[in-house]
Protein backbone atom coordinates (compact mmCIF):
# COMPACT_ATOMS: atom_id res chain seq x y z
CA UNK A 1 0.00 0.00 0.00
CA UNK A 2 1.05 3.33 -0.81
CA UNK A 3 -0.84 6.77 0.73
CA UNK A 4 -1.15 9.78 -1.25
CA UNK A 5 1.90 11.85 -1.35
CA UNK A 6 1.65 15.48 0.41
CA UNK A 7 3.89 18.27 -0.47
CA UNK A 8 5.52 19.78 2.79
CA UNK A 9 7.96 22.77 2.85
CA UNK A 10 10.98 24.02 5.17
CA UNK A 11 8.87 26.50 6.52
CA UNK A 12 6.00 24.00 7.96
CA UNK A 13 3.21 23.52 5.83
CA UNK A 14 1.46 20.26 5.76
CA UNK A 15 3.52 18.78 8.59
CA UNK A 16 0.64 18.46 10.52
CA UNK A 17 -0.83 16.45 7.93
CA UNK A 18 1.92 14.22 7.20
CA UNK A 19 1.74 13.45 11.62
CA UNK A 20 -2.01 12.69 10.68
CA UNK A 21 -1.20 10.43 7.74
CA UNK A 22 1.28 8.58 9.94
CA UNK A 23 -2.14 8.23 12.51
CA UNK A 24 -4.30 7.53 9.78
CA UNK A 25 -1.68 4.32 8.91
CA UNK A 26 -1.42 3.02 12.00
CA UNK A 27 -5.20 2.86 12.31
CA UNK A 28 -6.48 1.30 9.48
CA UNK A 29 -3.21 -1.44 9.35
CA UNK A 30 -4.45 -1.91 13.31
CA UNK A 31 -0.44 -1.25 14.20
CA UNK A 32 -0.06 -2.04 18.45
CA UNK A 33 0.22 1.40 20.29
CA UNK A 34 3.88 0.61 20.76
CA UNK A 35 4.33 0.90 16.78
CA UNK A 36 1.95 3.07 16.54
CA UNK A 37 4.16 5.35 18.20
CA UNK A 38 7.08 4.11 16.34
CA UNK A 39 5.44 5.52 13.15
CA UNK A 40 4.55 8.85 14.04
CA UNK A 41 7.59 9.23 15.95
CA UNK A 42 9.81 8.59 13.01
CA UNK A 43 7.25 11.11 11.06
CA UNK A 44 8.23 13.62 13.46
CA UNK A 45 11.61 12.94 13.17
CA UNK A 46 11.44 13.18 9.30
CA UNK A 47 9.55 16.26 9.49
CA UNK A 48 11.80 17.74 12.30
CA UNK A 49 14.53 17.65 9.27
CA UNK A 50 12.31 18.98 7.17
CA UNK A 51 11.44 22.14 8.57
CA UNK A 52 15.87 22.35 9.50
CA UNK A 53 16.83 22.44 5.97
CA UNK A 54 17.63 25.78 4.79
CA UNK A 55 15.96 28.15 2.18
CA UNK A 56 12.19 27.82 1.12
CA UNK A 57 12.51 24.34 -0.15
CA UNK A 58 9.35 22.00 -1.11
CA UNK A 59 9.54 18.17 -0.17
CA UNK A 60 6.97 15.40 -0.78
CA UNK A 61 6.38 12.50 1.54
CA UNK A 62 4.64 9.38 2.08
CA UNK A 63 4.43 6.29 3.30
CA UNK A 64 4.19 2.69 1.89
CA UNK A 65 4.35 -0.85 3.40
CA UNK A 66 4.72 -4.36 2.18
CA UNK A 67 3.49 -7.37 4.34
CA UNK A 68 5.06 -6.04 8.03
CA UNK A 69 7.78 -3.26 6.91
CA UNK A 70 6.93 0.19 6.84
CA UNK A 71 9.01 3.04 4.47
CA UNK A 72 8.84 6.90 5.34
CA UNK A 73 9.52 8.80 2.16
CA UNK A 74 11.01 12.49 2.15
CA UNK A 75 12.17 13.27 -1.59
CA UNK A 76 13.30 16.21 -1.94
CA UNK A 77 14.87 18.65 -4.64
CA UNK A 78 18.28 20.18 -3.39
CA UNK A 79 18.23 23.69 -3.86
CA UNK A 80 20.89 25.15 -1.62
CA UNK A 81 22.76 28.51 -3.90
CA UNK A 82 26.40 28.39 -4.54
CA UNK A 83 27.86 30.27 -1.85
CA UNK A 84 25.83 28.52 0.91
CA UNK A 85 27.46 24.92 -0.98
CA UNK A 86 30.70 26.43 -0.64
CA UNK A 87 30.15 26.85 2.80
CA UNK A 88 29.16 23.51 3.77
CA UNK A 89 31.60 21.58 1.65
CA UNK A 90 34.41 24.24 3.13
CA UNK A 91 33.40 22.75 6.50
CA UNK A 92 33.35 19.33 5.60
CA UNK A 93 36.80 19.33 4.03
CA UNK A 94 38.37 21.22 7.49
CA UNK A 95 36.11 18.64 9.81
CA UNK A 96 34.95 21.48 11.59
CA UNK A 97 31.73 20.92 13.63
CA UNK A 98 31.44 17.39 12.44
CA UNK A 99 32.26 15.98 15.36
CA UNK A 100 28.89 17.71 16.86
CA UNK A 101 26.31 16.26 14.13
CA UNK A 102 24.42 13.60 15.22
CA UNK A 103 22.93 11.39 12.85
CA UNK A 104 19.72 13.93 11.41
CA UNK A 105 22.22 16.27 11.46
CA UNK A 106 24.25 13.95 9.04
CA UNK A 107 21.41 13.38 6.62
CA UNK A 108 20.28 16.90 6.40
CA UNK A 109 23.59 17.51 5.02
CA UNK A 110 22.74 15.60 2.21
CA UNK A 111 20.04 17.50 1.03
CA UNK A 112 22.08 20.77 1.43
CA UNK A 113 24.52 19.24 -0.80
CA UNK A 114 22.60 17.22 -3.32
CA UNK A 115 25.07 16.01 -6.04
CA UNK A 116 28.02 17.45 -3.75
CA UNK A 117 27.27 14.64 -1.65
CA UNK A 118 30.05 12.47 -2.88
CA UNK A 119 32.45 15.31 -2.14
CA UNK A 120 31.09 15.57 1.22
CA UNK A 121 31.91 11.65 1.88
CA UNK A 122 35.79 11.78 0.49
CA UNK A 123 36.21 14.81 2.42
CA UNK A 124 34.82 14.92 6.11
CA UNK A 125 37.13 12.73 8.57
CA UNK A 126 33.36 11.32 10.11
CA UNK A 127 31.89 10.72 6.90
CA UNK A 128 33.94 7.31 6.04
CA UNK A 129 34.15 7.05 1.96
CA UNK A 130 33.49 2.72 1.83
CA UNK A 131 30.03 3.53 3.58
CA UNK A 132 28.84 4.96 -0.20
CA UNK A 133 28.08 3.41 -3.27
CA UNK A 134 28.77 5.12 -6.25
CA UNK A 135 28.22 4.83 -10.55
CA UNK A 136 30.33 6.25 -12.73
CA UNK A 137 27.36 8.13 -14.67
CA UNK A 138 28.18 11.68 -15.39
CA UNK A 139 25.07 12.10 -13.80
CA UNK A 140 26.00 11.32 -10.18
CA UNK A 141 24.06 8.56 -8.61
CA UNK A 142 24.37 7.95 -4.97
CA UNK A 143 23.34 5.85 -2.45
CA UNK A 144 23.95 5.68 1.68
CA UNK A 145 22.73 3.16 4.02
CA UNK A 146 22.53 3.71 8.03
CA UNK A 147 23.20 -0.18 8.48
CA UNK A 148 26.07 0.12 6.08
CA UNK A 149 27.35 3.01 8.18
CA UNK A 150 26.74 0.78 11.30
CA UNK A 151 28.68 -2.28 10.11
CA UNK A 152 31.70 0.30 9.22
CA UNK A 153 31.61 2.13 12.19
CA UNK A 154 31.29 -1.22 14.10
CA UNK A 155 34.62 -2.59 11.85
CA UNK A 156 36.14 0.78 12.93
CA UNK A 157 35.60 -0.06 16.80
CA UNK A 158 37.71 -3.01 16.86
CA UNK A 159 40.33 -1.30 15.48
CA UNK A 160 40.11 1.09 18.28
CA UNK A 161 39.17 3.95 15.48
CA UNK A 162 38.77 7.49 17.95
CA UNK A 163 36.76 8.74 14.76
CA UNK A 164 34.31 5.41 14.65
CA UNK A 165 33.55 5.54 18.57
CA UNK A 166 32.83 9.21 18.41
CA UNK A 167 30.27 8.18 15.43
CA UNK A 168 29.14 5.38 17.05
CA UNK A 169 28.23 7.39 20.05
CA UNK A 170 26.09 9.77 17.93
CA UNK A 171 24.31 7.34 16.35
CA UNK A 172 22.99 5.83 20.06
CA UNK A 173 21.72 8.93 20.86
CA UNK A 174 19.57 9.09 17.96
CA UNK A 175 15.77 8.21 17.76
CA UNK A 176 15.80 6.99 14.44
CA UNK A 177 18.92 5.04 14.93
CA UNK A 178 16.92 3.53 17.59
CA UNK A 179 13.86 3.62 16.33
CA UNK A 180 14.72 2.34 12.53
CA UNK A 181 15.90 -0.77 11.17
CA UNK A 182 17.67 1.12 8.37
CA UNK A 183 17.88 4.68 6.53
CA UNK A 184 18.66 4.69 3.15
CA UNK A 185 19.31 8.08 1.24
CA UNK A 186 19.27 7.93 -2.50
CA UNK A 187 20.96 11.02 -4.81
CA UNK A 188 20.15 10.97 -8.53
CA UNK A 189 21.38 14.60 -9.71
CA UNK A 190 19.64 17.19 -7.95
CA UNK A 191 16.75 14.90 -6.48
CA UNK A 192 17.18 13.77 -3.12
CA UNK A 193 15.12 11.12 -1.58
CA UNK A 194 15.41 9.31 2.33
CA UNK A 195 13.48 6.30 3.09
CA UNK A 196 13.20 5.38 6.92
CA UNK A 197 12.73 1.38 7.21
CA UNK A 198 10.90 -0.07 9.74
CA UNK A 199 9.46 -3.86 10.32
CA UNK A 200 6.85 -3.84 13.05
CA UNK A 201 6.49 -7.47 15.05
Amino acid sequence: MKTDVITVSSQGAQMASALNLAEKVAAYKELSGKNALHLRLLTEETMGMMRSITGETEGRFWIEDHLNTYELHLKVRANVNPDMKKELLAASTSGKNEAKRGLMDRLRGFFYTGADAAVRALSSPLMLPEMYEYTAAADLNWEWSMSQYQAVLSTRLEKNDAQAKEAWDELEKSVVAKVADDVKVAISGDAVEMIIVKTMN
